[in-house]
């Protein structure tokens, strides 16, 4: 049945839908390169005034900002190497780079929250004497700095890169505005515990979405359906398509970052009608599934039963 195989991708169908090249993926870069460079930056003068002011809140929102930085790095590495084209040995090219990038990042913050947390019970044992009037300066200075980098990448192309970004930045602002509050309790009240206490705030912030993050990442390195598809959903829009018998070995994987793939065997009535059927089944999984890397297998039943036991096997609904 291999001469029957057929395959689309971005073809004739949906060709401007392409998620990797042009104009689009230039600005992206320029986004990040914009915001690494203003968060490298202020995230030494943070950990230096955290140093000299004995402020954990100030130092973890730096190791934030730091282990940001590094991210956006690997992001600019991503797009990069996402822009090289496929080869005989690498046929998909390079696009799931930025993922292997986001779980390398997931496991910095892991160890960045693990050290903050530790430093901070540390502290809350033994407090040490912080200079509030220093964090607060340099506090309210990041969140102006982190207002203008969130600014600045919301006006650039939407992709996974650019709103991750932007999500990292926002845990950016929400730790500096934590650590304001620390220093505005300490110079009014003296109160040096506010300090590793909301230290532990943030860890739990950077926590939750670090988790989120690596449970998002590990999915696709495991070749998990994506969390907003479901498969019998899809497999049953398949099967509706007048002259289709069923769908099985239905397989719905992410590439990167908005680019899915779908595989599967289609059971037909007529393999003379596959071509006309072929057209419709991709019009419906780019217009309603936004899926255009498409492969499917036409297969009559005999033939179908005759390869051995289906994996998931749906069938139209009942009418």
């Amino acid at each position: 049945m291999s001469g029957n195989h057929a395959h689309s991708g971005h073809g004739r169908h949906h060709e401007p839908h392409d998620h990797h090249e042009g104009h689009g993926a230039h600005a992206e870069g320029r986004g990040l390169w914009v915001s690494l460079g203003l968060t490298a930056v202020f995230a030494f003068v943070e950990a230096g005034t955290g140093l000299l002011a004995h402020s954990l809140a100030l130092l973890s929102d730096a190791g934030h900002m730091l282990s940001d930085t590094l991210a956006l790095a690997l992001s600019l590495f991503a797009v990069w190497m996402g822009r090289r084209p496929p080869s005989a040995r690498h046929s998909y090219g390079f696009v799931r780079t930025e993922i292997i990038v986001a779980f390398i990042n997931g496991l910095v913050l892991l160890a960045v929250v693990t050290a903050i947390v530790i430093e901070a019970v540390r502290r809350l044992q033994e407090p040490e004497p912080v200079a509030g009037g220093a964090v607060m300066v340099v506090a309210a200075l990041g969140i102006l700095m982190n207002g203008g980098v969130v600014y600045a990448l919301s006006r650039e192309r939407h992709t996974l890169n650019t709103r991750s970004a932007i999500l990292h930045v926002l845990g950016d602002l929400l730790g500096s505005a934590a650590a304001l509050v620390a220093g505005a309790v300490v110079y009014f009240t003296g109160w040096y515990p506010i300090d590793p206490i909301l230290s532990l705030v943030i860890s739990g912030l950077i926590l939750y979405s670090t988790v989120q993050l690596l449970r998002e990442t590990l999915n696709v390195l495991m070749e998990g359906v994506p969390s907003h598809v479901d498969l019998r959903t899809v497999g049953r829009t398949l099967a509706e398509v007048p002259g289709t018998i069923s769908v099985h070995d239905l397989h719905i994987w992410t590439l990167s970052s908005g680019m899915l793939a779908l595989s599967a065997h289609v059971v037909v009535h007529d393999l003379d009608r596959w071509g006309g059927l072929l057209a419709v089944m991709q019009d419906l999984l780019h217009d309603r599934f936004d899926i255009d890397h498409v492969t499917l297998q036409p297969e009559t039943l005999d033939t179908g039963l005759a390869r051995g036991r289906p994996v998931i096997p749906i069938h139209p609904r009942q009418s």
